[in-house]
């Protein structure tokens, strides 16, 4: 403890105050000391903090690694089974493929007769049509015309 030399009327005022001094310093110090400290245990939580959820991270990772592996098992087991089955279906599909075309080419002669009569009767349907646009256009423009005459003579009265 610091010694004060004795003045009249108590201690000395300078000494007190330069010892005031030196306890201010020493206490912003203290406090400066213990901010940084705080701050460090600050940072050192919340690198803490975030390892820990790196951890979970890849804790859940592994589980889901883990699920997908068996996955992957149960998968591979389906193609093989997959692939027998698709084998099967393409010895029954080329079976049913050539019955189908056996019925095909006795069916496809009278098939084409049938379009070609269609063909036939479509082509038939198309000029009767041309020809009756043809008709109406003719029949369209007359009228027109007669219209058009019509406001002639109007306008030559009007005037």
């Amino acid at each position: 403890m610091e010694k004060f030399t004795r003045v009249m009327r108590g201690y000395d005022p300078d000494e007190v105050n330069n010892f005031l001094d030196q306890v201010i310093r020493r206490v912003e110090k203290m406090i400066a000391d213990i901010d940084k400290k705080n701050k460090l245990i600050e940072n050192q939580n919340e690198e803490i903090k975030n390892l820990k959820a790196s951890i979970e991270q890849t804790s859940a990772m592994k589980e889901k690694l883990e699920q997908y592996e068996r996955m992957e098992n149960t998968l591979n087991r389906a193609i093989m089974m997959a692939q027998k089955t698709s084998d099967q279906l393409k010895i029954s599909a080329h079976r049913e493929s050539e019955i189908i075309l056996d019925d095909a080419k006795k069916n496809a002669s009278r098939i084409v007769n049938d379009a070609l009569i269609k063909a036939e009767k479509i082509e038939n349907d198309a000029e009767t049509m041309k020809r009756n646009i043809n008709v109406l256009k003719r029949r369209l423009k007359n009228i027109i015309e007669s219209q058009l005459e019509i406001i002639d003579d109007i306008d030559d009265l009007e005037l």
